[in-house]
């Protein structure tokens, strides 16, 4: 498939779609790499897993009881009890370690190892014992409450496939095996590269005409979300060498450029993305963040992101993410729970451009925050979550059933609703 790799001014703009099929197509998994087992659940396997042992590696007792060959219970019942000699007990780690012979039985405990020449556990409900007799009032079939070897896993099985983004469970699974590490696909890293000379570093006090920096906090938990990995970075001033510098390291598979990605007197990234590399894209039909840019150096891809909050944050949703998330071999659809929520009033759109409209959510109905300034971070905080309105639409009317992706990650939490559909939305 071959792109328009000329750079565009904002005179004309790319559909969000364009943009997402050259991403979607340019986005290859990156490498594997050994993961400790305790790290390793949230990651994306890189490999098939195959058991090399199997589980459990020997016949175990399924309750506590007294382990017999299963025989010799046939016949007894409550008025005619079969009785036994118990010659020992056989507990999780130690075993009884002589040979049980007719007559004969041993106390047993859930998930000890059966004694050679015993088939079958009675469970204690069914058994008394006195003075070194057991009497059995209910009759067992061989095998019967004994777990076989590899019940749960047997040896040469794939237990887990490559692709899959690991759970508490599989890890527990996989140190089942006896596995110390797996091989994992490699978390993406990410370069924040956070520009503008009126930007204060986050956790400073706002003073005279200048901000203190928002998106640098946001974006690392975006990507700590999509299970990319952010490298140190400093708030660099809007001097073009400085910028230059940053972009051009090595060190990241993703470089994500925060301000001066517009077309005023300072924003040089553009500019210096064209230079280094490729600006395939760069202004798109969308509200907010048409200002984006998308482009790549020596195979690394770099978006130029809005300075503006809000715009920030939808940019990264609909590009960055996804593409993180692609490197390391998660989905590309957006991570976000649904709601199908009726609108408390119509959403206005412009046909030909895609919206991302922040809403409330308050008595079962969406209502679009008035607020469409796309430096009012406080409106997302506001908002349970967003509204795509798709670029075929002339906006939404009132009371349309629409898709909110929510913020929270909580089922319902502080929004009042109830089993709210999971999924991501699929661009």
């Amino acid at each position: 498939m071959k792109h328009d790799v000329r750079m565009r001014g904002f005179a004309e703009r790319v559909d969000v779609e364009i943009v997402d099929a050259f991403l979607a197509e340019h986005a290859q998994v990156l490498g594997g790499e050994t993961v400790p087992l305790l790290e390793c659940v949230g990651r994306v396997l890189a490999e098939d897993v195959t058991a090399e042992f199997d589980v459990p590696g020997f016949p175990r007792s399924a309750m506590d009881g007294y382990a017999i060959l299963g025989e010799e219970s046939f016949g007894a019942s409550n008025y005619d009890a079969i009785r036994l000699n118990v010659v020992g007990i056989s507990l999780p780690g130690s075993p009884f370690e002589t040979r049980l012979e007719r007559g004969q039985a041993i106390r047993i405990m859930t998930g000890a190892p059966i004694p050679d020449g015993a088939d079958a556990v009675v469970k204690a409900e069914v058994c008394e014992e006195e003075d070194g007799i057991v009497s059995i009032s209910e009759a067992v079939a061989p095998q019967k409450n004994v777990g076989a070897i590899g019940e749960d896993i047997k040896r040469g099985e794939v237990v887990l496939s490559r692709g899959r983004r690991l759970r508490p469970q599989d890890a527990g699974l996989l140190s089942s095996i006896g596995r110390a590490e797996i091989s994992c696909a490699r978390a993406p890293r990410v370069r924040l590269v956070v520009t503008g000379d009126e930007l204060l570093p986050p956790g400073s006090k706002p003073s005279g005409s200048q901000i203190v920096d928002s998106n640098s906090v946001v974006l690392r938990g975006l990507i700590a979300r999509d299970g990319g990995s952010s490298l140190p970075f400093e708030i660099l001033p809007d001097i073009p060498e400085r910028i230059r510098e940053a972009m051009a390291r090595t060190d990241a598979d993703v470089v994500l450029v925060s301000g001066g990605t517009s077309v005023g007197q300072e924003d040089h990234a553009p500019r210096l993305l064209s230079e280094l590399g490729e600006l395939a894209y760069h202004g798109i039909s969308m509200r907010p963040s048409s200002p984006t840019g998308i482009g790549r150096i020596d195979g690394r891809f770099v978006f130029l992101l809005p300075g503006n909050p809000v715009s920030c944050l939808a940019a990264y949703e609909f590009f960055a993410g996804p593409t993180i998330r692609a490197l390391g071999g998660r989905n590309r659809a957006w991570p976000h729970r649904h709601a199908r929520v009726p609108l408390a009033r119509k959403i206005a759109s412009e046909i030909g451009r895609t919206d991302y409209v922040r809403v409330a959510i308050e008595n079962g109905l969406a209502t679009p925050l008035a607020t469409a300034g796309a430096s009012i971070l406080s409106s997302t905080v506001r908002a349970a979550g967003a509204v795509i309105v798709a670029r075929e639409l002339e906006g939404m009317p009132e009371g349309a059933e629409v898709d909110v992706l929510l913020y929270d990650e909580e089922p319902g939490a502080e929004l009042g609703l109830d089993g709210a559909a999971r999924g991501g939305w699929s661009k």
